[in-house]
C-alpha cells in the first residue's frame, strides 16, 4: 500500500469518526462540514474531496458506526442460546451503547432521515445489519422451543429491533417508561422460558394448538 493510500484512508477514518462525535456531541441540526472537519482535525475542504457531501459523509459514518458496533457484540451473539438470553443482553448493550453515546448518534440519524431523504436509506442498512445479526440468533434459539415451526424469525428481528430503536428514543422523554418497556419484554422472556421447560408432553401440545390456530 502506498503512503498516499495510507494516508487517504487515515482521513477517511477520522472524518467517518469526526461525524459520529459531531452527531453525539452537537446535533444533527449543527452537523455540517466545517464542525465535523474540526471534529476530525483535518481541512474542511477533506469533507468534501473524499465524500463528495456532507449527507454522502454522514450516511457513509451509519455504516461505519453500524459496523463497528455489530463487529464489537458478534462473539456474544453467536453464543446467545436462548430467547432470554437474548434479550439480557439487548438491556445490557442498551446500557453500554448508551454511555459510549451510540444511542445518541441513532435517534439523531433517525430524526434527520425524516427531512433528509439521502439520510434514510444509509440508516436503514444500519439498522438492516442489526436485524441480520439478531435474525441469525432467532433462527437458532426458536428451533429449540415449541415455536420454533411456527414464527418468522426475520419479522421477529425487524419486531425486536423496532422495540429498541423505540426504547432508545422513548427514554429520552420518559426514562421510568422505557424502563418498564424493557423490564415487560424481560417478562415476555421468562414466559417463553416456561414454556421451554415444560416436558415433551406439554411441548406437544402446545405445538399442536399452535397448528390448530394456524390453520384457521
Amino acid at each position: 500500500m502506498s503512503p498516499e493510500t495510507a494516508k487517504s484512508l487515515e482521513t477517511k477514518t477520522k472524518l467517518l469518526q469526526g461525524a459520529l462525535r459531531t452527531l453525539t456531541e452537537q446535533g444533527i441540526a449543527k452537523t455540517s462540514a466545517r464542525s465535523i472537519a474540526a471534529t476530525a482535525g483535518v481541512n474542511q475542504a477533506l469533507v468534501f474531496y473524499h465524500f463528495g457531501s456532507v449527507d454522502e459523509l454522514l450516511a457513509a459514518a451509519c455504516r461505519y458506526g453500524t459496523e463497528q458496533r455489530v463487529e464489537r457484540y458478534r462473539d456474544r451473539l453467536d453464543r446467545i442460546g436462548s430467547l432470554t438470553e437474548l434479550l439480557t443482553f439487548g438491556r445490557e448493550m442498551h446500557e453500554e451503547e448508551k454511555a459510549a453515546g451510540h444511542v445518541a448518534v441513532l435517534g439523531q440519524l433517525l430524526a434527520g432521515a425524516q427531512t433528509n431523504p439521502p439520510l434514510a436509506p444509509a440508516t436503514a442498512a444500519g439498522l438492516d445489519t442489526w436485524i441480520a445479526e439478531i435474525e441469525k440468533v432467532l433462527t437458532r434459539v426458536l428451533a429449540q422451543t415449541p415455536f420454533g415451526e411456527f414464527a418468522d424469525p426475520t419479522g421477529l428481528a425487524r419486531a425486536v429491533a423496532a422495540s429498541f430503536v423505540g426504547i432508545e428514543l422513548y427514554e429520552g422523554v420518559d426514562q421510568a417508561g422505557a424502563t418498564a418497556a424493557l423490564d415487560a419484554l424481560e417478562q415476555l422472556g421468562a414466559l417463553v422460558a416456561a414454556l421451554e421447560d415444560l416436558g415433551p408432553v406439554a411441548q406437544r401440545a402446545v405445538r399442536h394448538h399452535l397448528r390448530r390456530t394456524t390453520r384457521r
